[in-house]
């Protein structure tokens, strides 16, 4: 594989279409089975709203940093929303080359789960500078869910299951997260990673990148590079959909390195499911099950984990921010 299959989805998106849905499903099949990344176009997010984030998100990041902090992530306690500074984040204990903004579904005050203080969960931080921002996130969050609920089917009848059964076992009520990162460039013969080798904790993540391009993935044969496709989305496969299939779909480690000279950007769409599910392996997947924790790049058996979707997320973001788990998550 000399980079990740590009999978139109429009199909997916019209249940009026049988013939197109059974043949983006098997592409996507194919791609989860040999790859765990693809790339996907006919997602149905506009161009012009993906215009609009990524000319806000500049706007935003061309702040000096002293102005960003006024919406820094400590500020929003266990929602952890907000603003982190290049540095500010860790993949296996190191410092990722990069700064970023972090997002999730918008909870009100009066949100059983706010009052009783569940984290990951609360109002997003948005900067007054920038008030573009507001509505170009929200709308974006919004459009990418139907994507993803869309792409979840063809996963779903790929696996021979019913097309709504991700939706009604695991993302009915969602756990959503959305990342705005910018990349400074690396300086020259700089062994730092903008992100180091890692995989995604949920189900799905949709990927909306620029041209600068950096983003490379683990296949079999080695890393290869995940070029930029004019309006499409990158997806790739979480540790959960692992879990669920014994190992038949894997969560495929990723990393970004950006040696080009520019910022680069990327806006990462984190679908996962609830925050109280317990993902179930599927009776199919005993065939595939294997202690794979050797050959991770964190050293765990996804497939050992017991406890909810949040429990596992949790765990791992806290190694992230290390520092916001002390401070804000129980002991």
């Amino acid at each position: 594989m000399s980079s990740p299959p590009v999978v139109d989805v429009t199909a997916l998106r019209d249940a009026r279409d049988p013939r197109g849905r059974a043949r983006a499903a098997a592409q996507i099949e194919a791609a989860c089975r040999d790859h765990g990344f693809f790339q996907i176009v006919g997602h149905g997010i506009p161009r012009e709203l993906d215009q609009r984030l990524r000319a806000a998100s500049r706007a935003f990041f061309a702040l000096p940093d002293e102005r960003k902090r006024a919406i820094v992530m400590a500020r929003a306690g266990v929602a952890w929303r907000g603003w982190f500074p290049v540095g500010g984040e860790l993949t296996s204990g190191r410092p990722d080359l990069k700064e970023g903004l972090y997002f999730g579904a918008e909870h009100a005050p009066d949100d059983p789960r706010v009052r009783a203080g569940v984290p990951l969960h609360g109002a997003n931080q948005f900067p007054v500078e920038v008030p573009e921002l507001r509505p170009a996130v929200l709308e974006f969050m919004a459009a990418a869910t139907i994507a993803a609920q869309a792409v979840l089917e063809g996963i779903a009848l790929g696996l021979d299951l019913p097309a709504d059964y991700f939706r009604a076992h695991y993302t009915a009520d969602p756990t959503v997260l959305f990342r705005i990162f910018r990349y400074p460039p690396a300086p020259p013969d700089d062994e730092s990673w903008g992100v180091g080798e890692h995989t995604d904790y949920g189900l799905l993540t949709l990927l909306a990148q620029d041209d600068v391009g950096g983003l490379q993935v683990k296949s079999r044969g080695g890393w290869i590079d995940v070029p930029p496709v004019e309006n499409a989305l990158v997806c790739n496969l979480g540790d959960m959909l692992d879990r669920l299939t014994g190992g038949w779909f894997r969560s495929t480690p990723h990393r970004v390195r950006n040696t080009s000279g520019r910022e680069r950007y990327s806006f990462p769409f984190f679908f996962d499911p609830s925050f109280d599910a317990q993902v179930v392996p599927l009776p199919s997947s005993a065939a595939h099950r294997r202690d794979d924790a050797g050959e991770r790049w964190d050293r765990a058996n996804v497939h050992a984990f017991r406890g909810t979707y949040g429990d596992y997320l949790l765990d791992k973001v806290a190694k992230v921010f290390p520092d916001l788990a002390r401070d804000q998550l129980p002991s």
